[in-house]
């Protein structure tokens, strides 16, 4: 069965604090009706630090759309390829090992995708297949691994590099002032992250089964207004409830598979917020300590968007090994509102030296 390999992940150099981003929306925002709402929410948010591509007065500053995407082109050609070698290392393949590419980003845009790029940069052969996923938001992370996934299962033998490069602060609206803006702009983080779904062999998940659901008609519950500006976030205030209807969803995928949902050995699920993995853990009767990977990374990095699943397993390979047959669900959420689920067993056995 395909096998999702050890990901690899960095963050930009440049910090910023919980305490620093409260400061900035004091100052910025300060005398306004819903501040006070915005700024408890962020203290409420459990992240501590988040990684920035740009110095924060830059950040903070609005040189128009084009500029950022100017930038978010140049810091994803600068900022992929080492996580994408690490990721191969990881692996034991290298980039002629490659049959498909999943690029998966909803924070800049180019065309043609980042994809092309990568193959000539870094050795990819060029019959490589080119599969970007652009406008799934947080969702995208589970989406690659579950596209993966379903390309070794259609070809198989095949290896699939998956690299999310999500900027988020190259979002940043600084004149917007909505609840769901601010709480965004203490929420979000930048990072890049590569994982190698291998057809056969290597050390990882071992992925069984997967699938996808929509919650009907909340399309409009995450979404980006496009304006002159770029990219303008926006939240409805009923997302953070999205778990009590998904709940049942992976309880029904798992038991189709005669597993339990709420009785496996490792969850690597999207941080969206604390509310969504406070609220998964009652539904799913698990103890929120379950989802420690995931708490970790929104603690350190905020929410990373579409790389959130993946370096929450790179935090679980880790962790001590599992035991083969170790059964686990990998659970994206995002625009939709959709989940991209999977489930999965360790699998350890000896991989096979790249030809």
């Amino acid at each position: 069965m395909p096998r999702l390999c050890k990901p690899a992940m960095t963050a930009p150099e440049y910090i910023i604090t919980v305490e620093e981003t409260l400061e900035f929306a004091q100052k910025a925002h300060a005398g306004k009706e819903q501040l006070p709402l915005a700024l408890r929410l962020i203290r409420n948010t459990g992240v501590k630090k988040r990684h920035i591509v740009q110095p924060i007065e830059q950040t903070l500053r609005h040189p128009g759309f084009e500029e950022r995407n100017r930038i978010y082109e140049i810091e994803s050609k600068k900022r992929t390829p080492a996580v994408i070698e690490q990721a191969l290392v990881n692996a034991d393949l290298r980039a002629r090992d490659i049959d498909a590419i999943i690029y998966v980003s909803c924070t800049g845009f180019m065309m043609p995708s980042l994809t092309a790029w990568l193959i000539n940069k870094m050795g990819l052969r060029h019959d490589t297949r080119q599969i970007p996923i652009a406008q799934l938001g947080c969702a995208a992370g589970g989406a690659a691994i579950n596209r993966a996934h379903d390309f070794c299962v259609a070809h198989p033998g095949s290896n699939v590099l998956i690299v999310s490069c999500e900027l988020c602060s190259l979002c940043y609206q600084p004149e917007a002032d909505d609840i769901g803006s601010l709480l965004s702009d203490g929420l979000f983080g930048d990072a890049v992250a590569a994982a190698v779904v291998r057809g056969i062999g290597g050390v990882g998940i071992e992925l069984e089964r997967n699938a996808s659901y929509l919650i009907p008609n909340t399309e409009d519950w995450i979404s980006y207004a496009v304006k002159d500006t770029g990219f303008h976030f926006q939240l409805d205030r009923r997302v953070p409830g999205t778990m009590e209807p998904l709940a049942p969803v992976l309880r029904e995928l798992a038991k189709d598979h005669s597993w339990d949902a709420g009785k496996l050995d490792f969850y690597i699920v999207h941080a969206g917020g604390p509310r969504i993995l406070d609220d998964l853990a009652k539904f799913l009767e698990v103890d929120r300590d379950v989802f420690r990977h995931s708490w970790s990374t929104l603690s350190e990095y905020g929410n990373i968007a579409s790389a959130v699943v993946l370096e929450a397993a790179r935090r679980l390979f880790e962790e001590d090994a599992l035991a083969p047959g170790a059964t686990g669900l990998i659970a994206g959420f995002g625009p939709g509102i959709t989940a991209e689920m999977a489930l999965g067993t360790w699998g350890a056995d000896v991989a096979q030296n790249a030809a």
